[in-house]
Order: C-alpha cells, then sequence, then structure tokens
C-alpha cells in the first residue's frame, strides 16, 4: 500500500510540475517544486543507503600511540607453550583406577623417563598444555603446568609436610588478607610458606621460622623453585614475600616486639613453647592456627594455655578427612539393559574388546571415538548407559588434629 501512495504522489508531483504550479497554489520560477519529505517517492535501494551513515559521520580512527603499540605487542597470550626452565606435570594411566605423576623442569638435551617409556624434553617444548604426547614405547603422557597443590605433594622434602587439605583450613581458620603479616615456626619443607605467600600476596609478609638447618635451606630451595618457574610460564612474577629465618622461636622475644603480626601458624613439636613469645604481638582478636600430629599434644597445649593464664581462647579443634569416591559407567554388552559391574574385588578379566578405556585417578573415562564406536545409532537412541557409584578403596589417613586460638584481652579485675 505504501508503494502505491508513492506512486501516487509522484505523478501528482509531475503533473504539478508541467503547469508550472505549486501543490500549495504557489508559482514558483522555472517551474520546480518544493516538495515535501513524505511526498518523495525513494526506491528500496535509496532507503537503505539513507538508513546507512554517511562516510562522513563515521569518523576515523585515532592513530595509536608508540607506547600503546608497545604495551598491545607485550601483552601476553592466554595460553602460554612450555617453555625451558618452568616445571611440567606427566600424567600416565595405570592399574586399579590410579594416576602416575611425574613432575620435571624442562631442559634442552633431557629425557623424561616414566615406566611406560622416555620421551625427548624437545618434544615437550613448545607444545601447549593439555595435550597428550606418545613416549618411545607407546605410552601416552597427559602434560601440563602443576598447580601448587600438585607441586607441594611432589616437590623434594625432608620433613612430613602439611597436606593442601589441611592448609586450606587453615587459611580459613587464619582469615588472612593481601597485605597482612603472618608469622609461621617450623618451615619444614616449604609446603606452608608457599600457600601463606599467595594469600598475603606481593604486599603482604611472611616470617618463616626454623631451627634445623636442613629444612631451612630445603624450604628456601622449594620456594625459589617454585617462584623461577612461575615466572616463565606466566610471565609474571610470584611475590617475594618470604622471609626465612634461621633461628629458635623461643628465643625471639626481643625480634617480636618490633613487629605486629594478623596471625599465627605454629606447626612444631612444642608449640606451647612459642606461645608467650609471639602473643604479645599478636593484634587483638588474632587467630593462632596449630598443627599437631597427635591429641595428646593438643591436650597438652591447652593445658599450657591454662596453667599459664595466656590470653588464648580455643574456639575450635578439627580433623580434616576427605572421602573419595568412585564413579564409572558399568560394561554393557550388546546394548542389552542389564548392567555388569566387576570390580577390581570380584573381576580379574581384561577388559573387552568393545570399547577402549582411559583410566584416571578413581574414575574410568571412555575414549570417545572408540566408545561410539562400539554403539550403533539406534543404540545410541534408546540405550543409556549406566553408572555405578561407591567410595572408593583408597581413601586419605589421618594427618594431624587443627586447633584454633583466638587472641583476646582478659577483664582486669
Amino acid at each position: 500500500m505504501r508503494a502505491w501512495r508513492g506512486l501516487r504522489r509522484a505523478a501528482a508531483s509531475a503533473f504539478s510540475s508541467g503547469h508550472g504550479v505549486a501543490l500549495g497554489g504557489k508559482g514558483i520560477p522555472g517551474g520546480r517544486l518544493r516538495r515535501r519529505a513524505w511526498e518523495t517517492s525513494l526506491s528500496p535501494l535509496e532507503r537503505v543507503r539513507r538508513l546507512l551513515p554517511s562516510e562522513e559521520a563515521v569518523a576515523p580512527q585515532a592513530p595509536r600511540e608508540e607506547g600503546e603499540e608497545e604495551e598491545a605487542a607485550a601483552a601476553p597470550p592466554q595460553v602460554l607453550t612450555f617453555r625451558a626452565g618452568e616445571l611440567v606435570l606427566a600424567e600416565m594411566r595405570r592399574k586399579h583406577n590410579r594416576t602416575l605423576k611425574l613432575l620435571c623442569r624442562l631442559a634442552e638435551g633431557s629425557v623424561l623417563a616414566s615406566p611406560g617409556g622416555h620421551l625427548p624434553h624437545r618434544d615437550i617444548i613448545g607444545q601447549l598444555p593439555g595435550q597428550v604426547l606418545r613416549t618411545s614405547a607407546g605410552a601416552r603422557l597427559l602434560l601440563r603446568r602443576p598447580s601448587l597443590e600438585d607441586y607441594v605433594l611432589l616437590m623434594p622434602r625432608g620433613p612430613t609436610i602439611a597436606y593442601p587439605k589441611d592448609i586450606s583450613a587453615i587459611l580459613m581458620m587464619l582469615d588472612i588478607h593481601p597485605g597482612d603479616t603472618v608469622l609461621e615456626t617450623g618451615s619444614g619443607s616449604g609446603a606452608m610458606s608457599l600457600f601463606l605467600s599467595r594469600a598475603v600476596g606481593p604486599k603482604g609478609c611472611v616470617i618463616s621460622y626454623e631451627i634445623r638447618d636442613d629444612h631451612h635451606h630445603l624450604a628456601k630451595k622449594n620456594y625459589r623453585h617454585w617462584r623461577a618457574a612461575w615466572e616463565i610460564g606466566h610471565m609474571e612474577e610470584w611475590p617475594d614475600n618470604v622471609d626465612f629465618i634461621l633461628k629458635d622461636i623461643s628465643t625471639a622475644a626481643a625480634d617480636m616486639k618490633s613487629v605486629t603480626l594478623d596471625a599465627i601458624v605454629l606447626d612444631m613439636v612444642n608449640p606451647q613453647s612459642a606461645l608467650p613469645v609471639v602473643h604479645p604481638s599478636l593484634k587483638q582478636s588474632g587467630v593462632c592456627a596449630v598443627y599437631l600430629a597427635n591429641i595428646t599434644q593438643v591436650i597438652d597445649l591447652l593445658d599450657k594455655i591454662r596453667t599459664c593464664k595466656l590470653p588464648f581462647l580455643c574456639e575450635k579443634i578439627i580433623e580434616v578427612t576427605h572421602r573419595n569416591w568412585l564413579v564409572l559407567p558399568a560394561k554393557i554388552k550388546n546394548c542389552v539393559s542389564r548392567q555388569m559391574v566387576e570390580t577390581q574385588e570380584n573381576s580379574e578379566e581384561p577388559p573387552q574388546k568393545e570399547y577402549k578405556e582411559i583410566q584416571i585417578q578413581d574414575q574410568v573415562v571412555f575414549k570417545e571415538s572408540e566408545y561410539n564406536e562400539s554403539l550403533s545409532n539406534d543404540a545410541e537412541t534408546h540405550c543409556s548407559v549406566p553408572y555405578v557409584a561407591r567410595p572408593s578403596y583408597w581413601q586419605d589417613a589421618h594427618s594431624a588434629f587443627l586447633t584454633k586460638l583466638r587472641k583476646f584481652r582478659p577483664l582486669l579485675s
């Protein structure tokens, strides 16, 4: 209808222009008309052209300055390839739903040795994390960058480390923030120092005391190696905020006078000997977390606080336990709805040829291409794969008791 009205208006305008009279009755020299916008007939192309912005309206982009171009060129990509000098974690699937993890530092000319064969480091350098490479014997290795949890579990250790499940609970107890100052007694192998370093950030500080010389140097070495590998793999520096001190904390009363502490972590055999020294430097309402292996040590600690009337209130004593579960697809033959569950206890038969399994820790994952070939299109449409879920046979044992102490201000009598 609009197109028809436009044609009628165009015809009327042409007729009026032939008599030299405008539609409003006023003559215009030369026979030209002053048309209104709604009286003009536009073709579809003309209408589209008018909807588009004109070339003058489009402002040209301002040229980048030299500093902006350098910043754009210096911006690192989201995922960096493996480079020489950084840490790499190789995972190899083993029997009984277990995974073998190998941690190594990449170097030109070195070789990664595993029970499934050798893999030269030159084949890893330049690859992206998350890729699967084959060894000389044909075994498959999944390569990725280690997390901090992986590193503290696989790094060289002297004394028993504080396990990540306990460290996470301690960090929740302390409630520390970036910029805080935290005291640690008992550097050990450096596991707790690394997690505290990340928690307080570049503006914070961690003071770590150790009485044994070999533990002191091992903790410094592990911390230095992690920082160097992090800088290579992430193009940024890990905060250098841990001060390792080789000294007995019970004799460091003079050093504590000039320090204000936001939190304290005691990981030592007799923490009650350190409480009288460190509690004056802890801020009011600050938290002191104590890591003890036996419950009798907890009793001795609380008895020392009671007899010496130290300004600490015991808020909680916990033991962190994790329960691992096994969830895996049941074996199906000929796409029958029945399921045949074979566990490690009641079956020693080799896996069927209908599919091939990729075993990861406490789970079984079917390889996508081979698993799809074992089922027909009708089977994929009408049959669902049942799953088996049960607690895993491999469970984490007891590690420590965590005691949370909070400093309070006693009432004046």
